[in-house]
C-alpha cells in the first residue's frame, strides 16, 4: 500500500464512522480502484460548496449525476 492509498483509507475511515468494517472496506476498495472517478466527484462537490450549497446537498447532486458510473464500478468488483 502506497502512502497515497494509506491517506485515502484513513480519510474514508474518518468519514464512515459507525458503518460496519466490511462496508468500509468495500468503499475503500471501490475508491482506490477508481481514483479518477472519485477525484472528479470530490472536485465537483467542492465546487458546489464554494458556490454556496451545503455539503450534503452538493454531495447528493453530484453523486446522483455519477450514479451510473459508480454502479458500473461496483459491478466490476
Amino acid at each position: 500500500m502506497g502512502v497515497k492509498d494509506f491517506f485515502v483509507k484513513k480519510l474514508i475511515q474518518s468519514k464512515l464512522k459507525g458503518i460496519p468494517q466490511e462496508q468500509q472496506d468495500a468503499i475503500i476498495a471501490l475508491v482506490t480502484e477508481n481514483p479518477e472517478l472519485f477525484e472528479k466527484i470530490g472536485k465537483e462537490i467542492q465546487q458546489k460548496t464554494k458556490e454556496g450549497k451545503g455539503e450534503q446537498v452538493a454531495a447528493m447532486e453530484v453523486l446522483r449525476k455519477y450514479q451510473g458510473e459508480i454502479q458500473k464500478a461496483m459491478m466490476k468488483r
